[in-house]
């Protein structure tokens, strides 16, 4: 389980992007927000506040906002392609933290299941981890590329590869 002192990776662009959100989540609420109902501006402020905080957390752990070397290896930042050993099935996935890319792929963390069994891994090896039905799952890491590298489905207009779905 994740601490608050765990660091996490991030695009540069997200970062970015998670500097200019706070930037505007730190300014004055507008006028027109004052004439809503108490009630409103209330559970307003709250979550603008819960987002300051949220967003507050994740810069401050972000201690690793680089591409991560293309070296095969499956770390933080890696998009990495699987194969389920019992059904063929094949799945495409970053490795790293959740709200930390504007991307469309799957993100799983190095504190997942799925994440924690392929964490150093390199294309070829077998890995093995616990379903929450307690059933054990085998997969094959099939590839690990730097998030970017991947095979782009959508434009690459900020630098960085967006696949679909």
């Amino acid at each position: 389980m994740p601490t608050n002192h765990d660091s996490v990776w991030m695009t540069p662009h997200t970062r970015t992007a998670l500097e200019a959100e706070l930037a505007g989540l730190l300014t004055l609420p507008h006028a027109a927000d004052a004439e809503a109902r108490t009630d409103q501006v209330v559970d307003a402020w709250l979550a603008r506040k819960h987002r300051i905080r949220e967003i507050h957390e994740l810069l401050s752990r972000a201690g690793h906002t680089r591409i991560p070397p293309d070296d095969g290896v499956a770390e933080p930042g890696m998009v990495l392609t699987v194969r389920f050993d019992d059904t063929g099935d094949t799945e495409t996935f970053l490795l790293g933290t959740r709200g930390t890319t504007d991307d469309e792929l799957e993100v799983y963390t190095v504190y997942s299941p799925l994440g924690s069994a392929l964490l150093g891994a390199t294309p070829g090896r077998q890995c093995s981890y616990r379903l929450p039905t307690g059933r054990s799952q085998r997969v094959t890491l099939l590839a690990a590329v730097p998030f970017g590298a991947h095979q782009p489905a959508r434009s690459e207009s900020r630098g960085f590869a967006h696949p679909g779905s």
